[in-house]
């Protein structure tokens, strides 16, 4: 049996069901828009500017094309790889998302708890509604806290022992916020920051049952790590929220000392310039993650797969790959271009919305026949085969 449909604990007829309903990532992003409120879609669905960035990053990775190859006979490709020390059955995990539950009620615990018994990475951000001890019950081995930089030291060395005590194993460092990014669709929504329930926003959430009820289960979403260090913080815009007023742009002399007082693996995310990663190796970094935040930050940068190559032959830093990822098919596609890892964070809700709890575990299932399926075409018998088969 293969291992990816051993991790997945959906009985078959269940599991065929939903395949027959939602048999791609598509599918899921249809029935989860007409579940979610509409001004909670465009916080999840947008970025920023004209969304140029967005979409460059689906085009450019429609342009990685493979050679199909032929003859090789009947084999079950292997799925799995070791990254960062470990093993994982598929070279995926999931990302951080900023207001998590604001997308469907408790998702951090949700999706904590999917990381879990798939045995995937899941990253929980500094501005999630939950803390990371609420977080804790539901969490696996592999859980990564990504960090929006605090200024204040004695908030930034808190942060680090809450995390790590609440079983955070690895640090992300997010480097590509240093300021609040307009997201003018996110606006025009009418989405604040807390979310303020306008009698326009009501009427959105009348239609949409399931996460109104869910939403009224568990409270109204807010960011609990960031309120507990801010209080009566003001000037904010729309866009931006109290842990924009408590955290900074990092440098140089920020990361070291995350490197002096996380004794874990740490992570850089956000990465799109070789030239910053022979530094990041000297700085003692142990992972590099390629992102433009899916669009959402600046939109007037490359895609995260354009960046990819450029940065494989620049360190021998593992590399994590996000931005855009709608398949196994783009898994692949990063994999062959030098990729270690593959993060997907907006699937991963689109999922949530779609069908709630086994939405993540039906997902992974998507992303693995999907991976298989295209290896078979390729030949290519473990990810190590991918490189190989690129057209170039």
């Amino acid at each position: 049996m293969p291992i990816w449909t051993m991790a997945i604990k959906l009985s078959h007829s269940r599991a065929m069901n939903l395949h027959s309903q939602y048999p791609g990532v598509l599918d899921l992003k249809l029935r989860a828009q007409r579940r979610i409120p509409h001004f909670v879609w465009e916080y999840l669905d947008s970025a920023t500017g004209q969304e140029h960035t967005k979409d460059r990053n689906r085009a450019k990775l429609d342009e990685i094309l493979f050679a199909p190859s032929i003859l090789h006979g009947e084999f079950e490709p292997d799925l799995s790889t070791s990254f960062l020390g470990h093993a994982f059955p598929l070279p995926v995990g999931i990302s951080p998302l900023g207001m998590s539950g604001l997308i469907w009620p408790d998702a951090e615990r949700l999706l904590a708890a999917a990381g879990k018994r798939l045995g995937l990475p899941y990253s929980l951000s500094t501005v999630a509604t939950q803390t990371p001890e609420t977080v804790a019950p539901c969490l696996g081995e592999h859980g990564w806290f990504q960090m929006y930089p605090p200024r204040d030291p004695e908030i930034r060395m808190d942060m680090l022992n809450r995390a790590k005590a609440a079983g955070f194993r690895t640090l992300v460092l997010t480097v590509d916020v240093p300021v609040a990014s307009r997201r003018e669709r996110q606006v025009r929504s009418g989405l604040t920051t807390p979310p303020s329930l306008t009698p326009r926003l009501l009427a959105q959430v009348a239609t949409c049952p399931a996460w109104a009820l869910g939403t009224l289960r568990h409270g109204m979403p807010r960011m609990r790590l960031i309120d507990e260090y801010a209080e009566n913080l003001t000037g904010l815009s729309s866009t931006a929220h109290a842990g924009y007023l408590l955290r900074t742009s990092p440098d140089w002399e920020y990361l070291q000392w995350l490197r002096d007082n996380w004794d874990g693996p740490l992570l850089v995310k956000g990465v799109l310039r070789a030239e910053d990663a022979p530094k990041l190796e000297q700085a003692g970094v142990d992972a590099i993650w390629i992102s433009n935040h899916a669009g959402r930050q600046f939109d007037a940068s490359l895609s995260s797969i354009e960046a990819l190559p450029a940065i494989r032959a620049a360190t021998s830093l593992p590399l994590i790959f996000d931005s855009g990822v709608e398949g196994g098919l783009d898994i692949l596609r990063a994999l062959a271009l030098g990729a270690d890892f593959v993060m997907l964070g907006r699937a991963f809700h689109y999922a949530l919305g779609a069908i709630g709890a086994q939405g993540p575990d039906h997902l992974a299932d998507i992303l693995a026949k999907d991976m298989a399926a295209n290896m078979g075409q390729i030949g290519a018998r473990s990810i190590a085969d991918l490189k190989g088969a690129l057209l170039t």
